[in-house]
């Protein structure tokens, strides 16, 4: 599946437009950072890739098993090692109060690696650049 953005940014320091398709969100840095903290920061967009892919792909799943998990809770953090050229990101995953089996458990475990995110963040990764 290929997926086209396009970011544009103006004279307000890191104040971004992203638009896909008819959807738009706005992306900024934090005020420590020289933005005004109008949006997600890059690294919040990397990790809400993530933590919403999960989301959908468990809900799919557990959907098509037609499983009684009204909520999913999907909570990931991101850090970055810039010195060791490294990146960590913890998931946790919780269903609130509904009562699932270990044995559903497992199967929802692996069903989150299974996320096209996580798949993509997990494989070789290559950025073509070119200036126009």
């Amino acid at each position: 599946m290929g997926v086209k953005v396009k970011a544009t940014l103006g004279t307000e320091k890191y104040y971004t437009e992203v638009i896909a398709g008819e959807n738009k969100i706005i992306t900024d840095e934090p005020l420590a950072q020289g933005g005004g903290n109008k949006g997600f920061n890059p690294y919040e967009i990397l990790a809400t890739s993530l933590a919403s892919c999960t989301a959908a792909t468990l809900r799919m799943y557990i959907d098509r098993k037609a499983w009684d998990i009204p909520n999913i809770n999907v909570e990931v953090d991101l850090e970055n090692y810039p010195q060791t050229k490294t990146a960590q990101f913890s998931r946790v995953i919780d269903f609130g109060t509904a009562e699932i089996s270990e044995d559903i458990k497992d199967r929802l475990f692996k069903i989150a690696d299974a996320c096209p995110i996580h798949k993509i963040l997990t494989n070789n990764i290559e950025i073509l650049t070119k200036i126009s």
